[in-house]
């Protein structure tokens, strides 16, 4: 099985490079994402399974820095790839292949053990070391609280036209969300919608018992007036929809202090420390993951984000038990990240979340 890779936007002057550019081009990215070093054309000549001079592979060099693939870092160097080339590698002459069974198990239980043991965090948590420890990188998770299995929910009156709604997830945590009340709503409209819903979540996500609410809707009206009905809905619906609902999982940011090589590395690894701290913002790349189908790539400065670091991302998007997206997992690190292997371990970390949020643990 291969990881779905979310199509991107197409990469430049690509079409036209024959099988000995590509072939060239390909040891060039590869050299970089295993050494992080510029190969030159003499090492090129004597790994390519083709019989070229080094003269021949230095005019292909050249037409491909022409064609912004590849760049000089300095004068007299070997070449590395540009983002464009980093790209082009990526979306059209990436091998990927597959998680080995053993890693499959390994991450399948540890996750699993986690979601038993203690909570859901805790799993995504899981996922978050497992794909840092398999990536040297940091691993993230981006979801919303509203996936936490829930023991109580209660309407509580702050004034005549406000209300809290307070949500107990099972693991004892307590969150409160505001809530805008009609004039003149009685308090036993609270009390019946607080008695309604506790009757449906204990042990259940609040998207699934939203979900539920939203496919038995004439039974809700009949068993409450229309307005305590009204008030359900607002409680599940403010819930489930705040933005500040997102939460982010950073582990492993220590891995991104290894193997650096010089002065500029550390430079760019403090920029990219900078940007984790900015949950906001890594959030909302992440969030950009959920857009479709399959792993999304994010590298360097094609987003805002890593435009100083000149990091990238990995990323795939998990579901709940109504097959709805609601959050992301993904690594982020060098631009030199081992994308053949990373992808599969993303996609596949991403379908353990949505297994056990489907109830499979």
């Amino acid at each position: 099985m291969n990881a779905p890779i979310a199509p991107q936007r197409p990469s430049r002057a690509l079409s036209d490079l024959n099988e000995r550019s590509r072939e060239i081009f390909r040891q060039i990215v590869e050299s970089y994402l295993a050494t992080g070093e510029p190969v030159g054309s003499k090492n090129i000549a004597r790994i390519i399974p083709m019989t070229l001079s080094s003269a021949s592979v230095r005019n292909v060099m050249a037409e491909l820095e022409g064609a912004g693939l590849i760049f000089a870092p300095h004068t007299s160097a070997g070449r590395l790839p540009t983002q464009t080339g980093l790209r082009f590698f990526v979306d059209s002459l990436l091998e990927i292949g597959d998680v080995a069974s053993d890693e499959r198990e390994r991450i399948e239980a540890q996750m699993r053990a986690a979601a038993t043991r203690q909570t859901f965090d805790t799993a995504l948590a899981e996922a978050s070391a497992l794909l840092s420890g398999v990536s040297r990188g940091a691993g993230v998770v981006v979801t919303t609280k509203s996936n936490a299995r829930l023991k109580h929910i209660e309407f509580v009156r702050l004034d005549p036209v406000r209300a809290l709604v307070v949500l107990v997830s099972d693991d004892g945590s307590v969150e409160n969300r505001l809530l805008d009340l009609p004039p003149g709503l009685p308090a036993s409209a609270l009390v019946e919608a607080s008695n309604f819903l506790n009757a449906r979540v204990t042990g259940r996500t609040l998207g699934e018992v939203r979900a539920e609410i939203e496919t038995r809707r004439a039974d809700m009206e009949r068993e409450l007036d229309e307005i305590t009905a009204r008030l359900v809905e607002a409680g599940l619906a403010t819930s489930v929809g705040s933005p500040s609902g997102r939460q982010l999982i950073v582990r492993g940011q220590a891995n991104l202090l290894e193997d650096l090589r010089a002065a500029e590395d550390l430079d760019r690894i403090r920029l990219l420390f900078a940007d984790l701290e900015t949950q906001t913002d890594v959030i909302d790349l992440l969030t950009r993951s959920e857009e479709g189908e399959g792993v999304r790539i994010f590298i360097g400065s094609e987003n805002r984000l890593f435009s100083l670091s000149g990091s990238s991302m990995i990323a795939a998007p998990f579901r709940d038990g109504q097959q709805r997206i609601v959050g992301a997992v993904g690594v982020i690190g060098p631009t030199r990240l081992n994308y053949a292997r990373i992808v599969p371990m993303v996609d596949f970390t991403a379908r353990v979340v949505s297994r056990l949020l489907e109830g499979g643990r």
